[in-house]
């Protein structure tokens, strides 16, 4: 164990145990967790050193090694009943991006959520012995985020009782959807439904790709990979088109809306089209804990590193400094350790969100659903823009050796800010889609109508003539002024975009041109109202915690870092309508600065409590013993070309430029 680490840890105010008890919600996942982790580092199969010199095929392959290995280490622990936070390390811990990721998650949850009985008979012990390997293919070429437009048909055939499937035009072939290239046999394809003349819209349907004999593509279609791209490099992403494909009419997924033999179609009653784009508000509900997670995982590796790396000196006398002791360094990393505690906590009270609403409409009600696409469509947006930006910086602070494979943050940042800030809806529109739900509830308070539902709420208690009361820096301590300023930024925005959205349309100018003269400040709005959504849970979650006196003030600490770091950054917000006055900002950043010097103690061990292994980790400057330098060096020498001192291009390039060989020619 470096020494520096070791007195690093000695500094702590508080039991790192006792936190990872509260992330992973108890003891025994925390157990289980570590022993998940004996058993991935002793088996061989797993070893991911060499990862970063793999190329494209070598990491699919890898990736496909590592996913039959989780399927057996599952086996040898009581999986399921682990808590999910856990489960997402414990799958995290073997790989990053897994080849059968939709397979686990929108595949198996669209047949759950959308199948009647006896399609849930059928496909679902499939499913379970990976007898069957499934996708979802919804995106096309022309179309992403505009669900309602896509292409692809599903023609109803009543003499055959098949669907006829169809890609009409180039711009309809289903582009990006995961393990297409190679690896599954089948997807829920989302199409336009057509039967007896007429188009009913897009619905899910189950279809073979391939073959469960020799894993050949089926006739009529056409598949393959779409190529390279920015992170995810072990995910085989595809395209996929039809050339007038049948399959039988049971494979609509039909627990809501259903096609007879002849063709009828039947809408079931109460429906809601947004019912079919559930396992996506799912997937949104996931990422926000996810953006949590691997924030964790960046700042895990720049602290640490900055606790070891020394540069240059803050006092002449004594050896060369830290680099976490320099402000500018706190300043950079210690708010993004607390957004990742933020987001990680926020992620968890939003999935509970998301078992709560959709066990309600199990049982037929739709009353907050709405909220719940809004909540989790602003919260996926906003916060895995923020975890970008947060695992950028990480990287950016941990100087040369941060642009390096081996500090295991361009992995992370890649991952983070390519798929993360575009799958599931690119972040604008998601943004936009909040920012249509607040309008809305702006419209009925405006109108006398009450906000019954609480993510909005916030919005009938706003008044513009309000001022900040703070009259002292303690106040900046107190959560519920913090909440009240950050609910007063955004209930500020967010009526003042609906009202100016209002004018607009009352000029006669069209619905569609209003919305987007409006689209600025209408995102503006939206992330503040998510910037608020979070400080409320992140508060609530802390205040409602079981504590020792030791760890309340740290994570109370966290709290205001993440608040205060917001006010600051965010002045302009604040201080546009004169709720906050320049001496009361100045007051907020002077109590920013204090906490910083408290966190700063305990910073080693509040990464340390995220129990990120090193295996999972992958790099060489965040490893939990700190000797980065020789281990950095081993990583070095271990690079494939050094296994070679003379190239080939040596006696193709190099020799006739330094043999002279070219000279005339130059």
């Amino acid at each position: 164990m470096n020494e520096e680490l070791k007195r690093e840890r000695a500094l702590a105010s508080f039991d790192p145990n006792e936190l990872s008890a509260f992330l992973y919600r108890g003891e025994d996942n925390c157990a289980a967790l570590k022993n998940f982790e004996n058993l991935v580092v002793s088996n061989p199969q797993l070893d991911n050193s060499n990862a970063y010199f793999l190329t494209i095929e070598e990491s699919y392959e890898n990736a496909l090694k590592a996913e039959i290995e989780f399927l057996k280490l599952k086996k040898e622990i009581d999986f399921e009943k682990l808590h999910p936070s856990v489960q997402i390390l414990c799958r995290n811990m073997v790989i990053q991006v897994a080849p059968f990721a939709l397979h686990r998650s929108m595949f198996t949850t669209m047949i759950k959520n959308q199948s009647t009985s006896e399609q849930l008979k059928k496909w679902m012990p499939l499913i379970e012995k990976y007898q069957i390997i499934g996708s979802y293919a919804q995106t096309e070429l022309g179309h992403g985020t505009n669900v309602r437009a896509l292409e692809t048909t599903a023609t109803y055939n009543p003499s055959t009782e098949t669907f006829i499937l169809h890609s009409p035009t180039l711009m309809s072939t289903k582009w990006w959807p995961g393990s297409i290239g190679h690896t599954a046999t089948h997807v829920i394809l989302m199409a336009r439904l057509i039967t007896t003349g007429k188009d009913h819209g897009i619905h899910p349907f189950v279809v073979q790709i391939r073959s469960l004999e020799d894993h050949s593509v089926l006739p009529g279609i056409k598949l393959g990979h779409i190529g390279p791209k920015m992170g995810y490099a072990t995910i085989d992403n595809g395209f996929l088109c039809f050339n007038h494909v049948h399959i039988p009419r049971e494979n609509m997924l039909m627990k809501y809306n259903k096609v007879s033999p002849n063709g009828i179609y039947v809408k079931a009653k109460g429906y809601n089209e947004k019912l079919s784009y559930l396992s996506m508000v799912m997937i949104r509900a996931y990422l926000v804990f996810d953006a949590g997670f691997f924030l964790s995982r960046s700042c895990t590796i720049a602290i640490r590193y900055s606790a070891i790396r020394r540069q240059g000196k803050i006092n002449k006398r004594g050896p060369e400094s830290k680099i976490l002791d320099y402000k500018t360094q706190q300043y950079a990393l210690l708010p993004v350790l607390a957004t990742s505690y933020a987001f990680w906590l926020t992620g968890l009270k939003v999935f509970q969100l998301y078992l709560k609403v959709q066990m309600e409409i199990t049982q037929q009600c739709f009353d907050n659903a709405q909220e719940l696409h809004a909540t989790c469509a602003g919260m996926k947006a906003f916060s895995s823009q923020v975890a970008a930006n947060g695992s950028e910086i990480c990287r950016f602070r941990c100087g040369g050796h941060g642009f390096s494979m081996s500090s295991g943050l361009p992995s992370i940042y890649a991952n983070v800010l390519a798929p993360m800030c575009t799958y599931e809806g690119d972040n604008i529109v998601m943004m936009l889609q909040t920012a249509r739900y607040l309008t809305k509830c702006s419209s009925k308070l405006m109108s006398g109508e009450k906000i019954s539902t609480p993510a909005a709420e916030y919005l009938t208690s706003f008044t513009g003539a309000t001022r900040c009361t703070v009259t002292s820096p303690d106040e900046f301590r107190n959560p519920k002024m913090l909440m009240r300023i950050f609910k007063h930024r955004a209930a500020r925005l967010v009526l003042a975009v609906s009202k100016k959205h209002q004018r607009i349309l009352s000029s006669g100018v069209s619905p569609g041109e209003a919305w987007n003269r409006c689209s600025v400040d209408l995102v503006r709005a939206a992330k503040a109202h998510c910037h608020q959504f979070v400080v409320e849970q992140f508060a609530s979650t802390i205040e409602n915690g079981n504590f020792s006196d030791e760890l309340r003030p740290v994570m109370d600490a966290l709290f205001f870092l993440y608040s205060l770091h917001g006010i600051v950054e965010e002045a302009k917000d604040f201080l546009k309508d004169g709720f906050l006055s320049d001496d009361q900002l100045e007051m907020a950043s002077d109590v920013l600065m204090e906490i910083l010097d408290e966190i700063r103690p305990n910073a080693i061990c509040l990464v340390d409590a995220f129990i990120h292994s090193d295996h999972a980790l992958n790099s060489v400057i965040g490893r939990y013993d700190g000797n980065v330098y020789e281990n950095m060096m081993k990583w070095a020498e271990s690079f494939p070309l050094n296994e070679r001192p003379v190239l080939p291009a040596y006696e193709k390039y190099l020799r006739p430029l330094l043999k002279g060989e070219l000279a005339s020619k130059l």
